[in-house]
């Protein structure tokens, strides 16, 4: 006969002492046809579900077929993403026309507008994202915060929080508003296509770690070449004599020569033991009111004099080109120097400089440093 199914009341340790062989074998399928039915059961209470997707229960008492999670479900999965994204479009234009400096205290109607809106903007974010947390549930694989993008949201939204109770206590924190910028960045999560690009993107990026390190190797080789080679020569400025003085009695305009656009383009000599281009022979004459001074200040002092013919001697001074910034003193200028050489922007004049200083033969270096690193994404 066909086996029945097993009662709620359980036997007792006696009675399946007794049980003979004939039972002990017929509960092998009774058990095999109890699981079956479980399996039935998960299946049909999981059809039963109108959003099977997504958690059965958020916040321990929020069904799906609860009233405001039946509606918050309803409201993100129609046509709530469009209007979201007519939002960011909006605060993408609000955050355009912002002007920093004109409205620092927020006095005029075009500011007091747009303070307006960005208010309202940031209430719509925030009752979104109230609004996925209870259709969605907080925590969890299907959940609000398990997707990335949404802890994007929430981020944003937090960041929110934290400037507007700054503003309620008369506290401006400049960098809490700075996230104010990454609102736009909401619409990745609402373009399936665009998110799927910036995801594509993100996993490249691990790629690309052999190429930061081939860069990370010619940045450090050339540092150290440049370091060697050329620390300190930056600096050479043409001085008059030791112990050099007018009997006259009269002092030198400058300390060095230093041409009117010493900022532009400094006056960069070679040292005798180097190979320079330039001496303190190539100094040119002094100018007056467009007009070439050769006195000497014995002669006629007062007149068109010609200073420059006082500096007569090479030696190392305090100042690099464009205050400082341009030198091969230690390997942290060396590598600000080869990321603006690899720009190709404005490397001829760090070359002038350097071959001024120490040897023609010094545009080898730049040449093949742009070789170098020009061709070094095509060969990864």
């Amino acid at each position: 006969t066909k086996p029945t199914r097993r009662s709620c009341n359980k036997a007792g340790p006696l009675e399946q002492e007794e049980a003979g062989p004939l039972e002990q074998e017929e509960a092998g399928p009774v058990e095999h046809e109890e699981e079956a039915e479980d399996e039935m059961c998960s299946e049909i209470s999981a059809l039963v579900l109108p959003y099977p997707e997504l958690a059965p229960v958020v916040f321990f008492c929020l069904k799906q077929t609860t009233c405001p999670r039946s509606w918050c479900i309803r409201l993100v999965c129609t046509w709530f993403e469009r209007v979201s994204m007519m939002v960011i479009l909006l605060n993408c234009v609000t955050l355009g026309m912002y002007q920093p400096c004109e409205n620092i205290d927020c006095s005029s109607q075009r500011c007091q507008v747009l303070q307006a809106f960005d208010a309202m903007i940031y209430i719509f974010f925030a009752v979104e994202m109230v609004v996925k947390m209870i259709a969605l549930g907080i925590f969890g694989r299907s959940c609000y915060l398990g997707d990335t993008w949404n802890r994007l949201d929430f981020f944003i939204v937090m960041a929110g929080v934290v400037e507007y109770s700054l503003d309620l206590q008369n506290i401006n924190l400049t960098a809490i508003r700075t996230v104010r910028v990454l609102r736009p960045l909401k619409a990745i999560n609402r373009v399936p296509s665009m998110r799927i690009l910036v995801n594509l993107l993100l996993d490249t990026l691990p790629m690309l770690g052999n190429v930061l390190l081939l860069c990370f190797f010619v940045f450090f080789i050339f540092g150290i070449i440049g370091v060697q080679l050329w620390a300190g020569l930056l600096r050479n400025r043409c001085y008059p004599e030791e112990n050099f003085t007018l009997s006259s009695g009269m002092a030198l305009p400058t300390p060095y020569y230093s041409p009117d656009e010493e900022d532009e383009r400094p006056f960069i000599c070679s040292l005798p033991q180097d190979n320079g281009i330039m001496s303190c022979a190539d100094v040119p004459a002094r100018r007056e009111g467009g007009r070439v001074c050769c006195l000497d200040a014995e002669d006629a002092p007062g007149l068109c004099v010609d200073w420059n013919r006082y500096y007569t001697r090479c030696r190392t001074g305090r100042s690099n080109p464009h205050k400082g910034a341009i030198n091969f003193d230690n390997i942290g200028y060396a590598w600000i120097v080869i990321f603006q050489v690899i720009t190709l922007e404005g490397w001829v004049e760090i070359m002038y400089y350097v071959m001024d200083a120490h040897s023609f033969y010094n545009f080898i270096y730049f040449i093949l440093l742009i070789i170098v690193s020009e061709h070094t994404p095509t060969v990864q």
